[in-house]
């Protein structure tokens, strides 16, 4: 069982650049065909600075970090073991390509289920946005929950 005093435990916060390829790369693998998030002229003429992020895309920039399971090493999880349980995402305002943004993490929760056969973890995210080192401006709150098996 995972030791409940993890919560509160804080993974090092990281920082990606929001890149213009990438995000048109994603738009088209989850089928997006709004040009909005294809074509930076039709991004410029809807009002936005650049291509704007697709909902989803914080949680791939989330990964981005050196090792984005290193946390599961330190609360002792086998990968083997894990179940993606859930997502959620509260936005506050829009990533535009060329923003660069911050992820800090915390573990907010850890509890059981049937009888300790399944485990959950709970980590928050805030992400903020980085206009420069005096002006952070927080962008989005995102939840992962995972599932850990046991027999």
């Amino acid at each position: 069982m995972i030791d409940q005093t993890f919560i509160g435990f804080r993974l090092p916060p990281h920082t990606q650049v929001v890149e213009k390829g990438r995000l048109r790369f994603f738009a088209r693998a989850i089928g997006e065909t709004n040009p909005v998030y294809l074509q930076e002229e039709a991004a410029k003429a809807a009002g936005w600075v650049s291509l704007p992020v697709p909902p989803t895309f914080l949680f791939c920039l989330d990964m981005e970090r050196d090792n984005p399971y290193d946390y599961m090493d330190t609360l002792g999880i086998e990968l083997g073991k894990v179940l993606h349980g859930e997502q959620r995402f509260n936005y506050y305002q829009v990533a535009c390509a060329g923003d660069r943004l911050t992820f800090d993490s915390r573990i907010t929760d850890i509890y059981q289920k049937k009888a300790g056969a399944l485990e959950f973890v709970v980590r928050d995210t805030a992400v903020f946005r980085e206009s420069d080192e005096s002006n952070r401006k927080k962008l989005a709150d995102l939840r992962s929950t995972i599932i850990i098996r046991h027999r």
